[in-house]
């Protein structure tokens, strides 16, 4: 067909367009969301239809499971980290990187059910890679590569799920992690202790409402599974479906172990009289003496364990925020021994950002941001030694902080506050009081950078005050160095103070000193 009959063509299509639009709004008995669909519709089939000749027609918008985050959430996401990261660092961690893809081996078999969420990358010159589905494996294959038995690291890096996202909840498909590890042999619950006790400064630094840090130990469970009669080759599968009880009712559960795991009634009732069960040293003190569980060496080691945790927790001051709970199992099969989960108890409403990507993600079931686990972590004693040739153990223990869930109550939080949120660090923005003084302008703000001020100045040859003194309104600039042709002569800068607009002179030898003095 010729130019001149696909002109034609689309010059028909778009007249057919705007009379059913016009038929649409004329009719009593169309919505406005019926007819925004008809519209969706046609636009949709405009895009399969093509545009003009060359033009490639695509949506704007970011792929599923991910966000982009404007210069205020950015600054709340610094806050967040630096208050992680000063922690870690308190603690006497030492930080690492590694790639954010790996071998596909080296993440196979590592994650039990959840490694069908692994994103697989095209063969890349024949090596089979995988995007890192989380920091701790990467990590285990560092040491191991490395021949390292002893560090403290923490380590804060993006990682990739091919899950089913939920972005009001902070579930994402790429996501950060923040994450502290301890490997070595040491005695035992010490540094298990120390994990504890960063999980518990950093959300009470945060400020996010009231938590909770759950704790079990995956021998206590494997242990339970064998007293209630489950078969050794489906203690992980039902390790997995026991994890799911913060999110599905008991019922739910024992049905799932029945009609899809194959457990017998009466085996699922044993286990499900076990899993009910809260409580502290107590509760570890009852079931030591408990005559099934007590049957069970590596119950009693681990109930053990958690007996002497508890007794550090004390010390520490931070027992008031966990509690043993034997529902906990945390699905990844690479835990071996202590296993521990924080949670908020808090549900607060979507940002106003979410929800839209909420509404788009046709996600609609979820009213509010309903956080839950915030952090999680435990022992893997054995992850090290199956990387390393001679199957050499590197005991480790780690807590990972879930940033995007955190971040998400913080992005609310700052939504209902007065507070403005500042998104740059400017110190002070040099201003001018008449016209003609652009040069004057730049030999002070160089004067001020080169002293390592954080300053500003408009890119105007010769812009009006008002206009400077509502950019440092606008910003959250907290001071202004006025020069004019008086001030030069004088050889001093007016300050202003823009909150109370204070206004002093200040010789210009001191002006950096008193920026400092005012800002600091």
């Amino acid at each position: 067909m010729n130019t001149l009959g696909l002109v034609f063509m689309r010059f028909c299509a778009g007249i057919r367009t705007t009379l059913h639009l016009r038929s649409l709004r004329c009719s009593s008995g169309m919505s406005l969301s019926q007819i925004d669909e008809e519209v969706a519709k046609l636009l949709e089939l405009k895009a399969q239809l093509g545009g003009d000749e060359g033009k490639h027609t695509f949506v704007l918008k970011t792929a599923k499971g991910t966000r982009d985050y404007n210069p205020k959430q950015m600054a709340i996401r610094e806050k967040v980290f630096n208050i992680i990261i000063n922690c870690f660092k308190r603690h006497g961690a030492e930080t690492i990187d590694t790639p954010v893809f790996e071998l596909k081996d080296t993440l196979t078999g590592k994650y039990g059910e959840d490694s069908k969420l692994i994103y697989d990358l095209k063969d890349q010159g024949g090596e089979l890679l995988s995007l890192r589905y989380d920091l701790t494996v990467p990590f285990a294959r560092y040491l191991a590569m490395n021949k390292i038995t002893n560090i403290k690291r923490y380590h804060i890096a993006k990682v990739y799920r091919r899950d089913n996202p939920a972005m009001t909840r902070g579930r994402y498909r790429e996501f950060y992690q923040c994450d502290f590890d301890i490997a070595g042999q040491f005695d035992a619950m010490i540094p298990d202790a120390e994990c504890l006790k960063i999980v518990y400064e950093i959300l009470s630094e945060l400020d996010l409402g009231d938590f909770l840090i759950k704790v079990n130990d995956r021998r206590i469970l494997d242990g339970m599974f064998a007293v209630c009669g489950v078969p050794d080759e489906k203690f992980r599968t039902i390790c997995s479906t026991v994890d799911k009880l913060d999110k599905m009712a008991w019922e739910d559960v024992k049905k799932e172990m029945i009609n899809e795991k194959g457990l017998s009634e009466d085996m699922a009732d044993q286990i499900g009289e076990y899993v009910c069960m809260q409580g502290g040293m107590d509760l570890a003190d009852c079931l030591l003496q408990d005559p099934k569980l007590s049957q069970s060496k590596q119950a009693c080691a681990g109930l053990t364990d958690i007996k002497q945790l508890f007794s550090y927790l004390q010390i520490l001051q931070v027992t008031d925020k966990v509690v043993f709970d034997l529902s906990l199992a945390r699905g990844l099969d690479y835990y071996t021994g202590v296993i521990f989960e924080a949670l908020l108890s808090q549900t607060v409403p979507a940002p106003v950002s979410t929800r839209v990507e909420q509404n788009m993600a046709a996600a609609g079931d979820e009213a509010g941001v309903s956080v839950g686990s915030v952090a999680g972590g435990g022992r893997y004693d054995g992850l090290v030694g199956m990387f390393d040739p001679k199957g050499r153990k590197v005991p480790c223990v780690g807590v990972s902080i879930g940033i995007e869930r955190i971040f998400s109550i913080m992005e609310q939080k700052a939504e209902a506050s007065l507070e403005k949120v500042r998104t740059t660090e400017t110190q002070v923005l040099v201003a001018s009081a008449q016209k003609n003084l652009l040069e004057e302008r730049f030999k002070l703000i160089s004067e001020l950078w080169n002293a390592g001020i954080k300053a500003e100045f408009l890119y105007k040859k010769n812009p009006k005050l008002l206009n400077q003194l509502q950019q440092c309104e606008e910003k959250g600039i907290p001071l202004v160095a006025i020069l004019g042709e008086q001030e030069l002569k004088d050889g001093v800068v007016k300050l202003r103070n823009v909150t109370s607009r204070e206004e002093v002179d200040v010789p210009r030898a001191d002006l950096v000193d008193e920026i400092k003095k005012r800002t600091l």
